[in-house]
């Protein structure tokens, strides 16, 4: 039986709303390479293939971005879960992540941008609208080129299929994490199941705590410094 209904804060529903999965963005510009850890995208047409993303004017990808004019937007699988709990967490302006996660950046075809070769999918996107970025931050990409690595044969982590979650949040928004079983990060809508408990989770918990703390807490589109 449902409970019955509460008020909530209208300034918070993106918690119950937000799209996913968590991606890695990284940008180029004046020769320096940088990622951000965001959470704040979503699929706005399908030819051409335009895609939303909300970045905090205080990260320093922002004015990179904004510079450049394009981006790769990159998946990453639960096995960079530390890296990219790691990269929410740094700013690119005093940080080489590349080289501080041990990442590797690859040449993209289209865009003066790098690639992430250990994420699973990556995105080349050229800026195709910024009327909404000097009022909300919101930058409107077109993606023009795709590369996504193939599944094994016996891949059965629905993530890779776009359902994998990965965590919810209580009302009292403080996050509930859940126990990743395969190889996405992906969030899950508030619920009371899958809650990591014991000792085996406590780490893992904890870095997640961290991560999105700081995505949900200190800044629109991941943490305010990346």
């Amino acid at each position: 039986m449902t409970k019955a209904k509460q008020p909530f804060p209208v300034s918070e529903v993106r918690r119950y709303l937000e799209p996913g999965p968590i991606v890695l963005v990284s940008s180029r510009w004046q020769g320096r390479d940088n990622i951000m850890t965001m959470g704040w995208h979503t699929v706005l047409e399908f030819t051409p293939s335009l895609v939303g993303c909300m970045i905090s004017s205080g990260n320093h990808s922002f004015q990179m971005i904004r510079n450049s004019r394009q981006c790769v937007i990159n998946l990453p699988t639960t096995a960079l879960t530390d890296t990219v709990v790691g990269i929410g967490n740094c700013s690119g302006s005093s940080t080489d992540k590349f080289a501080a996660f041990s990442l590797t950046p690859e040449e993209a075809e289209e865009v003066d941008a790098p690639l992430i070769r250990e994420c699973h999918a990556s995105f080349e996107c050229r800026l195709h609208d910024d009327a909404m970025v000097d009022r909300y931050n919101f930058f409107i990409f077109e993606v023009v080129k795709a590369h996504v690595a193939p599944l094994p044969q016996d891949a059965r982590d629905p993530a890779l299929h776009g359902r994998w979650p990965v965590h919810g949040l209580r009302q009292d928004h403080q996050p509930q994490i859940a126990v990743p079983a395969g190889p996405a990060v992906r969030r899950r809508m508030p619920g009371p199941r899958l809650r990591a408990r014991g000792p085996s989770c406590k780490k893992k918990t904890s870095q997640w705590q961290l991560y999105f703390a700081c995505l949900l807490r200190r800044g629109a589109g991941g943490c305010s410094l990346a």
